[in-house]
């Protein structure tokens, strides 16, 4: 199994690195056994980057919800920068290239009217975002409550960027340099959203956490 995963440290979080031989259960299995014992690289706020060709939609949806439960983001478009091999580290189940992360930007309250959060990474919100309160992201924004605020993910021209909440209602919405505002004909949420964008549009869908 050690051969299955391995962990590549980047400036903006961790690269999974799949075995393509191994099948999608062996793989999740791996990382999943990481994340219950509490690896310490798998760390609360971390982004986590895969090669979107490796897996398919529903396979996605499972890794994304699986890290989310963990309180990490998941991303399939790895930043575009020079991820040069160093040290590297062995563990049980993976190999760790170390790097120095740039941490993601964790939230620990509700975010009320009048307060900010301004970031070049992405933001992890446990609370909610209350109508008057803003956050300005270079990276994705996920909120573990109802985002009602005003939210802008990507802010530096980053179109892959999302965001995620357990009620997306946000006063307006910006993903890059696309504005939009949630439809009024949205039915009452019973599972988490995400807005993001596809063929040149802001979409919302609901999403399994």
């Amino acid at each position: 199994m050690s051969d299955i995963v391995k962990i590549r440290g980047l400036k903006s979080g961790l690269q999974l690195l799949i075995d393509k031989n191994s099948s999608f259960d062996a793989v999740k299995s791996a990382i999943e056994e990481k994340l219950v014992a509490g690896d310490k690289f798998f760390i609360r706020g971390t982004t986590v980057f895969v090669d979107k060709q490796i897996f398919n939609e529903t396979q996605v949806e499972e890794l994304r919800t699986l890290f989310r439960r963990h309180g990490m983001l998941f991303s399939l478009n790895l930043p575009k920068v020079n991820q040069q091999v160093s040290r590297v580290q062995e563990n049980s189940v993976s190999k760790v290239e170390k790097e120095p992360a740039k941490p993601t930007v964790v939230v620990n309250k509700t975010l009320r009217g009048g307060q900010e959060v301004r970031t070049e990474s992405s933001v992890l919100v446990f609370g909610n975002v209350n109508p008057g309160a803003q956050i300005i992201a270079g990276g994705s924004i996920d909120v573990r409550g109802s985002c009602r605020g005003t939210v802008h993910a990507g802010a530096f021209g980053d179109q892959t960027a999302c965001i995620v909440a357990d009620k997306l209602r946000p006063i307006q919405i910006r993903i890059a340099d696309l504005i939009a505002r949630p439809p009024d004909n949205m039915k009452k949420a019973v599972q988490a959203e995400r807005a993001s964008i596809k063929n040149g549009y802001i979409v919302f869908e609901p999403i399994l956490r």
